[in-house]
């Protein structure tokens, strides 16, 4: 899957700062099973796609997984070896911010068993300490 915006209004972005902790997308909404992130960072599309394509591979023709991510913030790079000045890199790569307690996959119509082995192989491919967690 290509997980970058098909458009946005601006080119790049300021890098911004993360505080606190998520007040949307905390929340089971669709499955039974979710993994959930205990740091903030930066997640990028390549890192969500790992996570994702190992949650399928394990679980496999079984259960559904749902993606409540999506890279939507245009990381930019300079060149190397480039002297000051002559503005901002262009935009090379996709990322999610993510807070404290968003949920990053959610999983249902397998095992418990199943669910938590398939969401700890996608937590580490994460680059944050995440935990699991169920519908009550």
């Amino acid at each position: 899957m290509n997980y970058n915006p098909k458009r946005t209004r601006f080119r790049k972005q300021h890098r911004g700062r993360m505080k606190g902790i998520s007040y949307r997308g905390n929340r089971i909404c669709f499955g039974k099973y979710a993994l959930q992130a205990l740091e903030p960072t930066w997640i990028t599309s390549r890192q969500i796609e790992a996570g994702r394509r190992s949650m399928t591979r394990y679980a496999r023709r079984g259960g559904k997984i749902w993606v409540r991510i999506f890279p939507d913030k245009p990381v930019t790079v300079r060149s190397t070896e480039t002297r000051m000045g002559s503005g901002k890199g262009s935009p090379e790569y996709w990322v999610s911010v993510v807070k404290p307690g968003r949920i990053l996959y959610e999983m249902s119509g397998v095992s418990e068993s199943v669910a938590r082995e398939a969401i700890s192989i996608a937590a580490s491919k994460m680059p944050i300490r995440t935990q699991f967690v169920r519908n009550v």
